[in-house]
């Protein structure tokens, strides 16, 4: 279940804008948005669910073609009417004061015309711009697209859109008014969407600065998708840099076949004979992102091994165009390879999840060994390299994304952006602590203790284990807008996040160890984590609460049978309660059958880890939150623990969310999730 959800927000927002040819009006959107911080939350100096909705968002960003500049896109969000206004803004990487370019709403800027011109989405429509934002002007010839890219010679264009295959059964039986589905085949519904019949397709057409014309739908016919669902990642298609080619990925294969397999393929399409061929074919597990060297005679891609198992080991994988052949470039290395960027035409940086942080490793095509460039305790990526530049995501668990320029040689990282500093200066952070404990069968497990603002070691604090979801995928440094640690220190706890056994960045042995042993050592190591913290004498045994969302909800489901008293309140978020149900309601079934290994009628043997087999000992108060629309974990699961919690009369609360899904996305829907979190662990914890 481990994702990576930020493109398929922006996916969302741009389904939801019309496309119109009209320039849009001259006003100053961002003005009716004011964020600044009142009086009494500058007093107050701590972290809030109100203060967390006026943070500024870093969205995409884009290094200019001779790496003196940067683009990005900056959202603000009204919590009272929830409005969302992206503008594009551009930095120098050597740093400074940013200029605003758009003002209307601006979103995936991208530089063309050698660095003079600007291409940009404006409600829905392609706009283009000069490089100082002046000259704003729509493209005609292009609508109802989702992403878009133009080759690097600036005369093509690809697009992806909806193309509709399929009759709904209204259609079939002429009976507009009428709502029913006919279905026939598995997948018919997807993370947080039902199948609307329809498609995305890569278009490529060409293009004059001005007009997009003489478009064709490369993928004609095809029941299969690019980018693949749900995410639409813009990451699975691109260039070649002499726009001869595009490369793209996709998983063809449809109903119960795509509900059972991971295995997506890199197909490489030539413009100007339509002829593909596909790259990875014979490779059974996911093949993504491809990335052409400036020379464009071979393309750097990650590639799983195993068919079903998205948590397999990520690799770093080199096809050549001319000779035909694959290498794996980083055989021998343990870590997940990421945001592959060239140097040139031999040397590849990356990011690694690493040993609770993430990194930017190098690596090159003669020597294959592998150099961490990085260290410190952030989270850096997604990359953009261009002509000796390198620019990342920096991130950290008290920082949300801003955009940084890393030396490629010493690995000095330099912030450019702050687009909340007026927040960090109001507001006071808790400190964030490394710690290594033994487990108790001696294996080292890393932990991160996150302490309230204004820590005293003197007094007794209540403490929060957090049951990190996925199962598997990284326990770094990120920042999050509602499981946010430096939230929770900032209410007076102590929060305990620990790297069990299943997280990534501690060698592909430790992340695989938890497929089929659910309720086994990665519980163990919370118990062992959570008892090691109740040694300190600032930590209060007597007030310790188990919080997390997806697996991490599973795992207070779990503790809630068997966790012997330690813990005074529980908070499950979209959680799995009873495997047999769950496998009987979800859709993507590589899943379960790798990690739970299988349908409940060949009696796994991990069967045994469901939480509603211990519910005879469930004792403690729990929080059950859940959306209507979470179609990986459908929201039965959350009600047969609440009825069951409730039938034991055991303090209990659901929180049922009718517009959201596996995540909290609008801004009021996640400042009452906030506002119910806090008070539920105040009423048994404080």
């Amino acid at each position: 279940m481990k994702k990576y959800y930020f493109t398929i927000i922006i996916f969302t927002i741009l389904l939801s804008v019309s496309c119109k040819e009209t320039a849009p009006p001259v006003q100053d959107t961002t003005s009716q948005i004011n964020n600044s911080l009142t009086t009494e939350e500058k007093a107050a100096g701590v972290m809030t669910p109100e203060i967390m909705w006026k943070f500024r968002r870093l969205g995409t960003f884009s290094l200019s073609p001779d790496g003196s500049a940067v683009l990005y896109t900056v959202t603000d969000i009204d919590l009272q009417s929830e409005a969302r206004v992206t503008n594009i803004y551009k930095i120098s990487s050597s740093g400074g004061e940013p200029v605003q370019l758009t003002v209307n709403g601006g979103s995936s800027p991208q530089w063309f015309n050698n660095g003079k011109s600007i291409a940009f989405i404006s409600k829905g429509t392609l706009y283009t711009m000069s490089a100082d934002g002046s000259d704003q002007k729509a493209v005609s010839g292009l609508n109802d697209f989702e992403i878009y890219s133009i080759s690097p010679s600036g005369k093509n264009i690809y697009f992806t859109k909806r193309v509709k295959l399929d009759q709904t059964a209204n259609e079939k039986h002429n009976f507009p008014r009428a709502n029913v589905r006919i279905i026939n085949d598995l997948m018919y519904r997807h993370w947080n969407y039902w199948s609307d019949y329809s498609y995305s397709h890569i278009f490529v057409a060409s293009f004059n600065g001005n007009e997009v014309s003489d478009a064709r739908d490369i993928m004609e016919g095809q029941r299969f998708e690019s980018p693949t669902s749900p995410y639409f990642d813009e990451g699975e298609i691109s260039w070649s840099p002499d726009g001869r080619f595009i490369a793209y990925t996709s998983k063809k294969m449809f109903g119960a076949a795509d509900a059972k397999s991971t295995n997506s393929d890199i197909y490489l399409y030539e413009l100007k004979s339509s002829k593909e061929v596909n790259i990875t074919e014979g490779n059974k597990g996911y093949d993504r992102y491809p990335v052409f060297p400036p020379d464009g005679s071979k393309i750097a891609y990650q590639s799983m091994l195993r068919d079903g198992y998205e948590a397999d080991l990520d690799r770093l994988f080199i096809f050549d165009i001319k000779a035909g052949t694959r290498t794996w470039l980083s055989k021998g290395w343990d870590f997940d390879v990421e945001n592959i960027s060239w140097a040139d035409d031999q040397n590849i940086f990356f990011t690694c999840a690493y040993l609770g942080t993430g990194q930017i490793f190098r690596t090159n095509l003669t020597d294959k060994g592998i150099d961490k460039i990085t260290e410190g305790i952030h989270d850096l990526g997604p990359l953009n390299l261009k002509s000796g530049i390198l620019i990342s995501g920096l991130t950290s668990m008290s920082m949300a994304t801003e955009i940084s320029v890393v030396d490629m040689k010493s690995g000095e990282i330099r912030q450019i952006s702050n687009l909340n500093k007026s927040i960090y200066e109001s507001i006071k952070m808790g400190k964030v602590e490394e710690r290594y404990i033994k487990t108790k069968d001696m294996k080292g497990l890393q932990m991160w203790v996150i302490y309230p603002p204004d820590f005293d070691p003197s007094k007794k604090y209540p403490a929060l284990l957090y049951c990190k979801g996925g199962p598997q995928g990284p326990l770094g440094q990120s920042w999050s807008y509602r499981w946010n640690y430096q939230m929770m220190a900032a209410r007076g706890y102590i929060v305990i996040a620990p790297n069990r056994r299943g997280n990534s960045g501690f060698g592909q042995a430790w992340k695989e160890q938890i497929s089929g042993d659910y309720g086994g050592a990665n519980i163990r190591d919370y118990l062992d984590a959570t008892d090691a913290m109740t040694k300190e004498p600032f930590v209060d045994k007597e007030r310790l609460g188990a919080v997390g969302a997806s697996y991490g909800g599973y795992s207070v489901f779990y503790l809630a049978g068997m966790h012997g008293g330690r813990f005074k309140a529980f908070i499950s978020h979209c959680g799995m309660f009873n495997f047999t149900s769950w496998y009987g309601t979800t859709e993507e079934l590589w899943f379960p059958d790798k990690d739970i290994e299988g349908p409940y009628w060949n009696t796994p043997k991990s069967s045994g880890y469901s939480p509603h087999l211990m519910v005879d000992n469930w004792d403690t108060p729990i929080l059950i939150i859940t959306g209507a629309n979470d179609f990986r974990i459908p929201y039965t699961q959350s009600m047969e623990a609440f009825q069951a919690a409730q039938l034991k009369g055991i303090p209990s609360r659901l929180l049922f969310f009718e517009d959201e899904y596996h995540f909290v996305t609008k801004p009021q829907n996640a400042v009452i999730w906030q506002r119910e979190f806090f008070e539920w662990l105040e009423t048994y914890l404080k």
